[in-house]
């Protein structure tokens, strides 16, 4: 296998309006950022995924840009942010930012050219349509509810938003608007960016036509707005005319992807991407109606899919490791228990994403096992997409608030942007204020403060995991093989590299759990390399073992 200190990475995600406030006007900047470095450090990460930090409205709070070259007032200068990456490139870490070309803000200075007139030079550079028959040019669905198209009174046309109707949808088929995006991407590169991750790069072709879905008034237009007929041609052209002339990292956000889809952009041998965050495993607790219809998860399907990424991508492609981010709700209360399990099931999940073959990606504060929030009124949350969905599911539908919120405290992006937690003082030590957004009541007993003084911390586990991959390359390259594949609890699995093989077992349940060695597995003895039960005995037989509720173990395997 080919080694690349991108596959070595551990990358530590932070979203900078939550991250640390330096100036105490409630929201987080880069000098709060730098201010933390030294932490980011300690606890092992050498990559810096930094959310958007450009100009912005902040209509989706700061993906909505609407000047790439400039740094939002709220979070600082452009000399901020290069003392930030100085810091970070002095302390040995590199910085990903994050790159948002699917669409613009409608305050880029582009857009206001493009609906000026029609026939204005930079009206190609966004989708305009007009309408069918008194509607919308097509009956796409947005992903923030409501039709993805806006009519602009002053044209008399439609422009698409595959987002909010403040992100109009960049013409990708226009070779200018690709020019420009590249343009971006160098002046950022040769400021001494490390590398990217774009956002929903997979949008950026669209099916010729635009046509619309079946016969429904609105419909969901995945089909021809998602890994569209150019999109590898793009990325290679990006590819040629910029990413390979920098020594970079990327990975792009591609949601709807298939791991055979996934070959195709992370193929070594392709030139597209190193990696792609996939949203299988993140669509298990979603029914047939989306995001918001709640089923429940088991065991089996999350298996299935993590082994079916791991298979497929093995000796072709890179898999990119996550179980949450801005996006997602707290893994430890979405996959974990946030209850009496909270450290066990967090140290567990930790062990997976650590474990298993891909670059592990660390969202701010899951490192310390923080929750969801349960907030208890809509005047509490700042997301877009949960206010268009509380609007529509209360106003348009009918349904009972209380309904509505519950289901928003299960799945709400705003679960993973309240404020980091650094301590037991006022606001978590985010600010002496107020913060843009209510710190979880939980912090005095979850924050950093906390966690560095606790030898048996999550924080701890982390760096602990952290240093085995740094320290063992069969956790990075080893081959990934699954065992005990029907089990009801125990996820397991070996890592195998030349005559060295290590072993994981892993039980997600609140209930003990069985494990026994499959006979191939044979060995002399084993050695104990990381758990997340402080007394596992590292004597203890493992052909017959009893789990606890939530317990990991990482074996070596001697012959």
């Amino acid at each position: 296998m080919r080694k690349a200190y991108w596959k070595e990475a551990v990358v530590y995600q932070i979203y900078p309006r939550s991250f640390m406030d330096s100036n105490g006007d409630g929201i987080g900047d880069l000098r709060g950022i730098l201010s933390k470095l030294d932490y980011i450090r300690e606890l092992g990460a050498n990559v810096i995924w930094l959310c958007p930090v450009y100009k912005s409205p902040n209509d989706d709070n700061g993906y909505d840009i609407s000047d790439y070259r400039a740094i939002m007032d709220e979070f600082g200068t452009m000399a901020d942010w290069e003392e930030l990456l100085a810091g970070i490139h002095r302390r040995g870490m590199k910085l990903m930012m994050d790159l948002v070309v699917n669409h613009t803000s409608d305050e880029h200075p582009w857009f206001i050219a493009s609906r000026s007139s029609r026939d204005n030079p930079y009206r190609d550079y966004y989708i305009w349509r007009p309408g069918k028959d008194g509607r919308e040019p097509n009956n796409w669905l947005s992903f923030f509810g409501g039709s993805a198209w806006e009519y602009d009174e002053r044209t008399g046309e439609y422009y698409l938003h595959l987002f909010s109707r403040k992100q109009p949808d960049l013409n990708w088929e226009n070779p200018r608007v690709r020019q420009e995006v590249y343009d971006i991407m160098r002046f950022w590169l040769d400021k001494g960016v490390d590398g990217f991750r774009m956002d929903v790069i997979n949008c950026v072709s669209k099916t010729p036509g635009l046509p619309s879905v079946g016969g429904a008034r609105y419909a969901w237009g995945g089909e021809h707005f998602l890994n569209g007929p150019r999109v590898h041609e793009f990325l290679q052209e990006m590819h040629r005319e910029v990413l390979s002339r920098y020594d970079v990292m990327t990975v792009g956000e591609t949601p709807g992807v298939t791991v055979e889809q996934a070959r195709l952009y992370t193929g070594e041998d392709r030139n597209e991407l190193q990696m792609v965050f996939q949203f299988e495993h993140m669509d298990l607790d979603a029914g047939p109606g989306g995001k918001w219809d709640l089923k429940p998860w088991t065991l089996r399907e999350f298996r299935a899919v993590m082994h079916k990424w791991q298979a497929g991508l093995a000796g072709v492609g890179w898999n990119a490791l996550y179980l949450n981010n801005h996006d997602q709700p707290r893994m430890v209360s979405r996959f974990g228990d946030d209850g009496k399990y909270r450290k066990e099931s967090a140290k567990l999940l930790a062990t997976l994403l650590h474990t298993l073959q891909g670059t592990p990606f660390i969202y701010q504060g899951e490192e310390l096992g923080m929750t969801n929030v349960k907030f208890g009124s809509i005047e509490d949350y700042r997301d877009i997409e949960t206010l268009n969905m509380y609007r529509e599911y209360t106003l348009e539908r009918g349904l009972p608030a209380d309904w509505v919120l519950r289901l928003i405290h299960a799945k709400g992006r705003d679960n993973a942007r309240t404020p980091m937690q650094w301590d037991d003082s006022q606001a978590a030590g985010f600010k002496s204020g107020t913060p843009w957004i209510k710190v979880n009541p939980n912090y005095p007993a979850i924050n950093v403060k906390e966690s560095l003084a606790d030898p048996d911390s999550i924080f701890h586990y982390y760096k602990k995991l952290i240093r085995l991959r740094r320290e063992h390359d069969i956790v990075v390259y080893g081959r990934y093989d699954l065992i005990l594949e029907d089990h009801p609890q125990i996820y397991a699995y070996t890592r195998t590299l030349g005559r060295e093989q290590w072993l994981v077992m892993l039980n997600f349940s609140r209930r003990e759990a069985r494990f026994e060695l499959p006979g191939h597995l044979r060995h002399s003895g084993r050695r104990l390399m990381i758990a997340n039960y402080a007394d596992a005995d590292e004597r203890e037989p493992i052909d017959r073992l009893e789990l606890r509720p939530y317990e990991a173990r990482v074996y070596r395997l001697l012959r």
